[in-house]
């Protein structure tokens, strides 16, 4: 391990220190275009079971919820805490063009490393939010599920590039996700957190998107002015990353707003439970138009079942 470029880890566990990175890198190579298959997959089980649960009663699930975004939760930290020292190492040492355009963070540090396969591994699995919405019968709004597909096909694609400017992209994640997945795990253990945590979330990955944006215009300048061949990310990488990461930020940017701005966030019609999601506060269930018209239904309902015996009373006295 290169002393001078990773930080001065307190330990490093056999697992981090086994890693060969040009092995993960030969798989993804081969593998990664399989993506697309699995994206396929994904939007047809989720809107396959939206559809199959359309006159199904809801499933619960919040033992189940509640362990699932724990170890999400403890993952993300775990993740957190071994690929942040690396970048803020290199930030202090070698400054922001290294960490735009060096992997060192793959090539020379096998502990970042480590983490950086999981972390773009582990956006298949987390693909699993999405059910719990499916199948507890909650809105599933277009952010969550684009989120999570453009997500794991730009990280799979990203990896198989070693993608320098990943560093930052991964390391706010981790940390964003720490929380986010945290704050789930308490609502699903039935805590209750202040609502401005659920604002903080979304404050945090709107500063993720800003960030994200940035570190692309960096990128491109870097590569105009030391070439090609001194900075290790692509011209489509960075075309693709800024587009991503832009219409996040706008998707984000109407979603808090609509949440905690607009006139019906103040009036009080806010969402009234928060669910597992990639895409932070973006599973936020409101009440629906469609539950307040099945009330008015029902009071029709009995309005009619009531005029009905009237009228049938009416007709027995006319009998009499």
């Amino acid at each position: 391990m290169n002393v001078e470029i990773t930080p001065n880890y307190s330990y490093i566990f056999d697992f981090e220190n086994e890693f060969i990175h040009q092995d993960t890198r030969v798989w993804m190579v081969k593998n990664w275009t399989y993506v697309f298959y699995y994206c396929g997959i994904y939007m047809a089980v989720i809107f396959g079971g939206q559809y199959y649960m359309q006159n199904r009663p809801r499933y619960e699930l919040r033992g189940l919820l509640a362990i699932w975004n724990t170890l999400l939760a403890m993952f993300s930290i775990m993740g957190a805490c071994r690929t942040a020292p690396e970048l803020v190492h290199v930030l202090r040492h070698y400054g922001l063009f290294h960490s735009v355009c060096v992997p060192s963070f793959i090539e020379h540090d096998r502990v970042s490393g480590f983490w950086t396969w999981l972390f773009v591994l582990s956006k298949l699995p987390e693909l699993g939010d999405t059910l719990f919405i499916v199948l507890r019968k909650q809105p599933l709004i277009f952010l969550h599920w684009y989120h999570h597909i453009t997500v794991l096909m730009y990280s799979w694609f990203s990896y198989t590039e070693y993608t320098a400017s990943a560093r930052w992209f991964i390391v706010m994640n981790y940390c964003v996700h720490s929380v986010m997945y945290s704050y789930y795990a308490l609502r699903a253990l039935n805590f209750k957190p202040p609502r401005s945590i659920a604002m903080l979330i979304t404050t945090l990955q709107l500063t993720q998107m800003v960030v994200g944006c940035a570190i692309n215009i960096w990128a491109h300048g870097f590569l105009q002015t030391a070439g090609k061949n001194s900075c290790n990310i692509s011209e489509m990488n960075i075309k693709l990353s800024i587009a991503m990461y832009f219409s996040y930020f706008v998707l984000f940017a109407r979603f808090f707003y609509k949440t905690y701005l607009s006139t019906n966030a103040r009036k009080g019609k806010r969402p009234i439970q928060v669910t597992a999601s990639a895409t932070a506060t973006s599973g936020h269930q409101y009440t629906s138009v469609s539950s307040s018209s099945s009330s008015i239904n029902n009071m029709n309902g009995k309005a009619d079942i009531q005029s009905l015996l009237a009228s049938q009373n009416v007709n027995k006295v006319k009998a009499q």
